[in-house]
């Protein structure tokens, strides 16, 4: 056997050579590694043990004094204690670098323009133009000295890059303790946010030079738990990381501590109520609004919305600093179409206290028209022929002399890689689609071309008689009511008709009654399926159906004389596929069956047949392009049919009548704010005068944006149930052949003599 060393054992020979012993075993691998961990070197080295050590420091264990047991309390509060203290030490983010150039600080901090060309260079790559050293002076302005300033720039001009660098520049100068970046919607305002919340976490020249903000910040990484105990030499840095909401650290000497940065959509509910209360007791509020692009193509087609978001502009934006203090505003923007909100703001006269400007693409155009038509038609065929337009580029590099004359661009150095110029860019542009090129880029859109001729919503909703609400002005004879059957809700309108088709609006709206003065379709909020729950779809319809018609028709309406006037005929839309069935139903089985009847609306082009052309039935009943079959279906309930072209230029021309004049068709009371969803809706679509056939008809359309048209419908069944009531315009009236041939007595007694 070879000799042992028992200073210098091997854990393993160590093993083997007490379980040899004559007990059987003694000692594990486990045991031993466990007895090494707890003695350390005390009993050998890193390779081997000291037996004569170890057998020592085994009888120092065996004959030490036993420790006192520790309740389960006791051990709980010592493993909270030892995790407090783990968890206070990594929450201390350590000690915050120092500025690597305070010389580039403290320029970018005196400096808009600097901040954004330093900090920036990937994304302002392209020398500024003289429109852009505008709009940069006008946000120093309102960051470090206040106002109001509207700008709208052509699309692509990198405004809201700068809007998002104005926020982050005000930020971290602490030049205003909350700043507000507001857009058209909530998702687009905290997109822009999520973008200065990346440069915060990822540009590197940010955090050289401002880490008493980028390192709190970048500390969290991207875990937002961390927030809430981060510290800074023991104390809170209170930073917040929130979708909509940043606050930045608060560091002792940073003049940036606290900032708030928020983000709001275009609605009164985001924006009002923003305040944000600091580690030093005082409850800030926003002092800086950075408004971009705050509509939508939906919003600036309306009316009623542009002139919604114009007032949450002025009270609610304006009103969010609170009671008696001033906010800055900066707004950029783009207008889309004549009298939108941005086109209104930026009107000196209608809003001079926004000092609106606008920017163009191009403000001159060139002199010599008729090589850039001849370049627009090389253009044309080299695209149409597979082409990439590099012909059309040739020739305007042969002749660029002579086709830039006379033209002035806004930014010299924007163009695309295979274009030559900026004109030639914005050339490009124009070809492409014109009345896209004046809105988008020259922020002078092009007059709407749809509905020309026919009233606005501007002047429909001046034609106002001064009439209360539902109450029947002098001289009407005829009340009629229209449903307009929907999935979410029931669009009704109540007119007043005299003889001669002099008409008036008397009431309208919707049920459930929606408690707003303006929504769409789309963004119903009360529905008839939440008056019915346990009900189906046709269920809820039919209940609705119901509390309308009790509502209208089981009323009394008095005249001005006081002579009590009930509705004649009420009209139920049946045209909506799912609803058709139902609708009968109801009309059968209501209390009010005899003056409801289902309705469907038929589009009769010019190359459709007029329902004048119609082969007669017997039982039919033939008005002015309407007619009610006498065949009764499967139903059990007769039904109206509507020649919806003929009754829509009817109604339209009937708005068009000058108040006070015989047909005109007028609204109730004298606030024009009332109607504005309603002009809107009488204004959603477009007539286009077609001939086919031998026929002339002025065909109706929506409008490209599809927008709703509910009460336009409602009005023009109001207008065919007061026609088969026997209201009628002069030379417009149509005899019901309904009576039957009259016949001499004499003939009678002649034929009875024959037989």
């Amino acid at each position: 056997m070879a000799k042992i060393n028992p200073t210098h054992l091997k854990p393993a020979d160590l093993i083997r050579l007490l379980n040899s012993a004559g007990f059987g075993t003694v000692l594990t691998d486990s045991t031993l590694r466990r007895h090494r961990n707890s003695a350390g070197y005390t009993i050998g080295d890193a390779k081997t043990v000291d037996l004569l050590r170890y057998a020592a420091w085994l009888m120092q264990i065996y004959l030490a004094p036993p420790k006192p047991e520790r309740s389960y309390e006791q051990m709980r509060e010592a493993s909270r204690l030892r995790n407090a203290e783990l968890a206070r030490a990594g929450q201390d983010i350590g000690e915050i670098p120092e500025v690597v150039n305070p010389e580039r600080k403290a320029h970018a901090m005196a400096s808009f323009r600097f901040f954004c060309e330093r900090y920036f260079p990937d994304v302002f790559y392209l020398a500024w133009s003289d429109d852009h050293l505008k709009v940069i002076g006008k946000i120093e302005q309102a960051v470090l000295k206040g106002g109001l300033f509207a700008l709208a720039m052509p699309r692509g001009s990198g405004k809201t890059v700068m809007m998002q660098m104005a926020c982050l520049w005000s930020a971290l100068i602490g030049a205003t303790p909350f700043v507000c970046l507001i857009a058209a919607s909530a998702d687009r305002a905290q997109h822009l946010l999520e973008t200065i919340k990346v440069w915060l976490e990822t540009n590197e020249l940010l955090g050289e030079d401002f880490p008493e903000v980028t390192f709190p910040i970048r500390a969290l990484e991207r875990i937002t738990n961390r927030q809430r105990g981060q510290k800074y030499r023991g104390t809170a840095t209170r930073v917040e990381w929130l979708t909509d909401k940043v606050v930045l650290p608060t560091i002792a000497g940073s003049v940036a501590s606290g900032v708030v940065i928020s983000c709001s959509g275009m609605k009164g509910s985001d924006i009002r109520g923003q305040n944000h209360a600091r580690a030093d007791g005082k409850v800030v509020r926003p002092q800086l609004a950075m408004v971009d692009d705050p509509q939508t193509t939906e919003s600036a087609w309306s009316p009623s919305q542009s002139q919604r978001r114009e007032a949450i502009l002025a009270g609610d934006v304006l009103g969010m600093a609170g009671p008696g203090k001033k906010i800055s505003g900066l707004m950029a923007c783009t207008v889309i179409r004549p009298g939108d909100m941005a086109d209104n703001i930026l009107d000196r006269e209608k809003h001079p206290e926004w000092q609106g400007e606008r920017t163009k693409m191009v403000y001159a155009f060139p002199t010599n028209e008729k090589l850039w038509q001849q370049y627009a038609e090389i253009r044309a065929d080299s695209l149409r022929n597979d082409g990439d337009g590099s012909e059309a580029t040739e020739f305007y590099r042969q002749n660029r002399h002579a086709m830039d004359a006379g033209s002035i661009v806004a930014w010299p150095q924007r163009h695309n890689p295979d274009e030559l110029s900026a004109i030639q860019h914005a050339m490009n542009l124009k070809l492409r689609d014109e009345d896209a090129f004046f809105a988008e880029y020259q922020n002078e859109p092009v007059a709407e071309k749809e509905g020309e001729g026919m009233l606005t919503a501007d002047e429909m909703v001046q034609k106002l008689n001064g009439h209360p609400r539902g109450l029947v002005p002098l001289g009407c004879s005829a009340l009629t009511l229209f449903i307009d059957v929907q999935q979410k809700a029931l669009f009704w309108m109540l007119c007043a008709w005299e003889p001669d088709f002099t008409g008036y609006v008397i009431d309208y709206g919707t049920w459930p009654d929606q408690k707003r003065t303006f929504f769409t379709l789309r963004d119903i909020r009360r529905t008839l399926a939440q008056q019915k729950p346990e009900a189906g779809l046709e269920g809820a319809i039919y209940n609705g159906l119901e509390k309308v018609c009790e509502e209208r028709l089981g009323r009394v309406y008095r005249r001005e004389d006081n002579l009590e006037i009930r509705i004649e005929r009420c009209l139920i839309d049946a045209n909506w596929g799912q609803s058709t069935d139902v609708i009968y139903q109801f009309c059968r089985q209501s209390r009010f069956s005899g003056i409801v009847l289902p309705s469907h609306g038929k589009y009769v082009g010019a190359s459709s047949i007029p329902f004048s052309d119609y082969k007669r039935k017997k039982g039919d009943r033939v008005g002015v392009h309407w007619r009610i079959p006498g065949i009764i279906g499967k139903r059990a309930v007769r039904h109206v049919l509507i020649d919806t072209n003929y009754w829509k230029s009817f109604v339209q021309a009937r708005l068009a009548v000058a108040m006070g004049d015989p047909g005109a068709l007028s609204l109730f009371g004298r606030d024009e704010v009332t109607h504005r969803l309603l002009a809107e809706h009488l204004t959603a679509e477009y007539c286009v005068r077609t001939e086919a056939r031998g026929r002339v008809v002025d065909e109706w359309k929506l409008k490209a944006l599809r927008p709703d048209n509910h009460w336009l419908d409602g009005l023009v069944g109001c207008a065919v149930a007061a026609s088969m009531q026997g209201v009628k315009i002069f030379g417009t009236g149509h005899c019901e052949n309904n009576t039957q041939k009259r016949i001499k007595l004499s003939k009678i007694q002649s034929d009875r003599m024959k037989f």
